[in-house]
């Protein structure tokens, strides 16, 4: 009978059929470890040594004694020896046994290649994990052996990724890729192999062509808009931000921390899951090769997953920056994938998009798909770290501003004007602090849609603030974002749509931005394409704040869609902001009733409301939008 031994995993002996065979552990790592060796023999003192280590070598060749009649018994019980024993040594039978390492020494002549399936496989599985041997030389052996089975592995990928390979092959090269970086993902030469499994080289073009789309669209900006002159700080350019040599080698003095998560399913097609999952697989291949930021490992990943209580201390933990959330929903021609970026410290959506595998075949699309997700994170990566480094440079103002943040997220006037107090005191500790200027402008353009009065000079306040932010920092969205909103409510629609077409450029994942240029369009009277944007932004920022709602009801108002107005209202925290529309959309509605009630409770809060006046300084582009507008308002009772 032919007999074999596992080393991988658990250390065990089995038979010609694989099943396990009693046999003394340590006698085990005794032809584990005669295997591994050139000479197929070794001393007696040499194995007691490495069995019971230095402390009391004649304890330990007695010890030896008693397991070598063992095994010299249960040999003869099998009718097979393993071992043969003289005075002094103790010798390996080769014949008598094969073994899941032979194909990890063979022969240096080899095609090593040819090897890396079992390569893998052997990897995968710890080499004698769970051994119960705690000698020194048992140890060094041990990790010794773990180090020429990665080296083997390198060898074995390298040659493969050397020549064209098949689809089966390609799955086992990345699996070895993978593995691989996560045993020495700071090694050069594994990151050079990582840069051929991934073929990123032509990648790296791309990501340097995102950054200079973006500083072309600022760059164009003063001829397309009276906005002050530009300062003196230039927006960064790709050679700044981000090098190629940086990206393949060479580590930045602090490189973000990565977690890609598997995907979540909200979808019972099973197929489509797994073939998601392989592309989360490629899209850490690419990761690791573009190497401008750190992933964790896949394992650790799929760990971190699994918490649903303790995500957050787990993140904080391992000093994870960045998490890359994938969702799988939908059946058939809506089965789509949802990735988004979100930067933990704030928890932001740094960068989302929706993939539509209805209209795209998954598996032989799935390279290009994971290359875009690979690159445009990378690149948004790079963008938020460069702002952040700003926002940080002062940080008593930075954390005033943090401060100030907080009573802009609930739309009152005592919630703006404290909001307005911290950010000048911003102001005071950091003169040029552009998001705080920009923040100021907000205040002011929200002030006056709470009081109604049509107050101009709250809008003159909120554009010179904005204006003023873009000068000091005309690279960062939320200058652009304030002075479009400021513009439209002046009426200057058409220039507030392009100030807010360049924010989204320049932060195109910036919920709060797609939100302000999706209330932009509805004044445009562009209301289904204000939907669609409202909705994304929804989508990126789900707990949404009433400013949102309150935009997709209006947007809804505009398509005759009054249910679905009353709808979005409901949901906002203080649903009285939207006390107006609520009336005239219930009278459009038909229910008197209910928006008599609205009516009433808008002239608590400002008794002097006039229709008329109102939409005279309402900026709509199209007058039958106003008219609708009007219509409802009038029938409501005002």
């Amino acid at each position: 009978m032919q007999f074999s031994l596992r080393t991988f995993g658990e250390v065990v002996l089995l038979d010609s059929a694989g099943h396990e065979v009693a046999f003394p552990e340590k006698a085990l790592l005794i032809l584990g470890y005669l295997l591994t060796g050139e000479t197929g023999y070794t001393s007696r003192t040499s194995i007691a040594r490495f069995l019971w280590g230095e402390d009391d070598i004649a304890n330990s060749l007695t010890n030896l004694r008693k397991l070598i009649s063992r095994i010299k018994k249960r040999q003869s019980e099998l009718n097979a020896d393993f071992m043969t024993f003289d005075d002094t040594d103790i010798h390996l039978v080769r014949s008598s046994l094969t073994s899941d390492l032979i194909s990890t020494y063979a022969d240096a002549s080899d095609d090593q290649s040819r090897n890396l399936p079992l390569l893998v496989r052997a990897v995968q599985s710890t080499f004698l994990e769970n051994a119960n041997c705690q000698s020194r030389a048992f140890v060094d052996w041990r990790e010794g052996e773990k180090k020429r089975h990665l080296a083997a592995l390198k060898e074995a990928l390298e040659i493969a990724t050397q020549r064209q390979a098949t689809a089966d092959e390609i799955a086992i090269i990345k699996e070895a890729a993978l593995l691989l970086f996560e045993a020495e993902p700071a090694d050069e030469n594994t990151h050079r192999i990582l840069l051929k499994v991934f073929d990123a080289e032509g990648g790296i073009e791309q990501l340097k062509r995102l950054f200079e789309r973006r500083k072309d669209l600022v760059s164009s900006w003063p001829a397309r808009s009276p906005a002050s002159p530009r300062s003196s700080i230039p927006a960064p350019t790709f050679d700044e931000a981000i090098s190629e040599h940086d990206l393949q080698t060479q580590p930045i003095l602090r490189i973000p921390r990565l977690a890609l998560l598997p995907p979540g399913n909200d979808s019972a097609d099973t197929a489509a899951l797994m073939v998601a999952s392989s592309l989360i697989e490629d899209i850490t291949l690419g990761f690791c090769a573009l190497n401008s930021l750190r992933v964790i490992a896949p394992y650790s990943a799929m760990q971190i997953s699994r918490q649903t209580e303790n995500q957050l201390a787990l993140f904080q933990q391992y000093d994870i920056n960045y998490v890359l959330d994938t969702r799988l929903s939908g059946l058939g021609n809506d089965l789509s994938l949802f990735s988004q970026l979100i930067y933990m410290s704030n928890s932001e959506v740094v960068w989302a998009e929706r993939f539509n595998f209805g209209k795209l075949d998954l598996a032989r699309n799935k390279r290009d798909i994971s290359r875009h997700i690979v690159l445009e994170v990378a690149g948004q990566v790079e963008r938020h770290e460069t702002t952040r480094i700003y926002f940080e440079q002062n940080p008593a103002a930075y954390h005033q501003y943090l401060v100030g943040q907080q009573y802009l997220h609930r739309l009152t006037l005592p919630n703006m004007r404290r909001a307005r107090k911290e950010m000048k005191t911003v102001l005071r500790e950091s003169a040029d602090f552009a998001p705080a200027m920009s923040s100021i402008a907000r205040t002011y353009s929200k002030e006056w849609l709470l009081t109604a009065r049509g107050d101009i000079e709250l809008l003159k306040s909120a554009e010179a603030y904005a204006t003023q932010a873009i000068e000091i920092r005309d690279d960062l969205a939320d200058g652009y974002r304030e002075l479009g909103v400021a513009k439209v409510l002046q009426g200057a629609i058409d220039e507030s749509v392009e100030a807010l077409e360049l924010a989204e450029a320049l932060s195109p994942h910036y919920a709060d931005v797609i939100a302000d240029h999706a209330d932009t369009l509805t004044h445009c009277s562009r209301p289904q394409l204000a939907l669609e944007k409202i909705t994304h932004a929804i989508e990126l920022n789900p707990l949404s704040p009433d400013s949102y709602l309150w935009t997709a009801a209006g947007a809804s108002y505009a398509l005759g869609q009054f249910s679905e107005t009353v709808e979005y209202i409901g949901k906002m925290a203080d649903s009285s902001l939207a006390d107006r529309l609520s009336a005239a959309s219930w009278a459009m509605l038909g229910n008197s009733e209910k928006a008599r009630f609205f009516v009433r409770r808008t002239r608590e809060t400002n008794p002097d409301f006039d229709v008329d006046r109102w939409l005279a300084i309402v900026p709509v582009k199209e007058q039958w939008h106003k008219d609708m507008y009007r219509e409802g308002l009038k029938k409501a009772g005002f």
